[in-house]
């Protein structure tokens, strides 16, 4: 038996990979996710409509943040502010009264802003009227509405980068990639054609997410299908050249699953599906940004629940366009150096001898 445990440590002890993410790993997450996991929202953007209206925001403090004062907003522009994700709350005011809109895809701003509104002056009166709060686009502040788009970001995220990389490590490990590397076929060839059933597969899983979604939660979904779809083929792109990246870096499948499981937590955690991103210490923050979850969740929020136009979700797009591009370059200039030396070990392999 002691023999066995010796030779266990000696084993990982070679194995530098696994003994780096056993140790370190562990720390790097804990300092990571502590400054990450938090509820507490400690600035909200706020619109404010006018003169009247600016007299009511001055009695709020924070967290509210107020980002821009316009005379001629009104209800119809403070909607649209709130729509386009450029503000959380706005605040309008005509003849005294007050009326206060908020996103309702924005959870936690705004059970935050409905608690902090609750202790200020704002809440109780106004100057010769009365307070309307109104809450949009999720007007029970159901967690569900909230949480199922993100979900099935997340399920593809799981698709995309584990199986994936399951899939293609196997058949390194069963010898096929020996094969394919004697082919007449490009290493974007053979990507293509490992993911394809990989896109099919994950494109049904989201159909059936959304629809189980829809029915069971009735989470709506009252944008634009063509949008949401464009969006959903961007970060599937994006999600099965992570997977494809992975397993030109594995040389097990262990390997791989250490991997894909070390870039799929940040993604859960930072990517806003559970934790406010603007509620993350700027230090962690940045992270966000380069996580193509982190806009995928933002495409189906508004898509789903706001019907949020085009126009407005060009970032969200865009950022997942260039991932895309980035990561399945990498992914083919990877996989093509994998393919050389196979290449290689396929054409200097004796020819099987011939009796005469």
């Amino acid at each position: 038996m002691w023999a066995i445990v010796a030779k266990e440590f000696r084993q990982l002890r070679r194995d530098r990979r696994t003994l780096a993410m056993m140790i370190l790993l562990p720390v790097l997450l804990l300092v990571v996710f502590g400054y990450a996991a938090s509820f507490d929202v400690h600035n909200i953007p706020t619109v404010v409509d006018g003169p009247l209206a600016r007299q009511a925001a001055s009695r709020l403090s924070a967290p509210f943040e107020v980002t821009r004062v316009d005379p001629a907003i009104g209800l119809a522009g403070a909607r649209e502010q709130l729509r386009n994700g450029t503000a959380v709350v706005a605040v309008l005011a005509t003849s005294g009264d007050v009326a206060i809109l908020m996103d309702g895809t924005q959870l936690f701003s705004v059970q935050t802003a409905e608690r902090a509104l609750s202790r200020q002056a704002i809440a109780a009166n106004s100057p010769g009227g009365t307070v309307q709060i109104q809450v949009l686009f999720n007007p029970s502040l159901s967690t569900s509405w909230v949480m199922v788009p993100g979900l099935a970001g997340l399920i593809l995220v799981f698709i995309g980068t584990l199986i994936t990389s399951l899939g293609v490590v196997k058949e390194r490990q069963n010898g096929t990639l020996e094969q394919l590397a004697v082919m007449p076929f490009r290493a974007s060839q053979v990507i293509v054609g490992k993911i394809a059933p990989y896109l099919l597969v994950a494109a049904l899983d989201l159909l059936l997410v959304l629809g189980v979604g829809i029915g069971l939660f009735h989470v709506p979904f009252v944008g634009n299908v063509g949008t949401f779809a464009l969006g959903s083929a961007l970060f599937l792109l994006v999600t099965l050249g992570i997977g494809i990246l992975i397993s030109t870096l594995s040389q097990n499948q262990g390997q791989a699953i250490q991997l894909s499981f070390m870039l799929m937590l940040p993604q859960v955690l930072l990517s806003g599906l559970i934790f406010p991103v603007s509620s993350m210490a700027p230090g962690v923050r940045w992270i966000s940004y380069v996580l193509p979850l982190t806009y995928f969740i933002d495409i189906s929020r508004g898509v789903m629940l706001k019907n949020a136009p085009f126009s407005t979700l060009l970032v969200p797009l865009g950022m997942l366009g260039l991932l895309a591009l980035v990561v399945l370059g990498l992914a083919i200039t990877r996989f093509r150096s994998d393919l050389a030396p196979d290449v290689r070990a396929a054409h200097d392999e004796p020819a099987e001898e011939t009796s005469p």
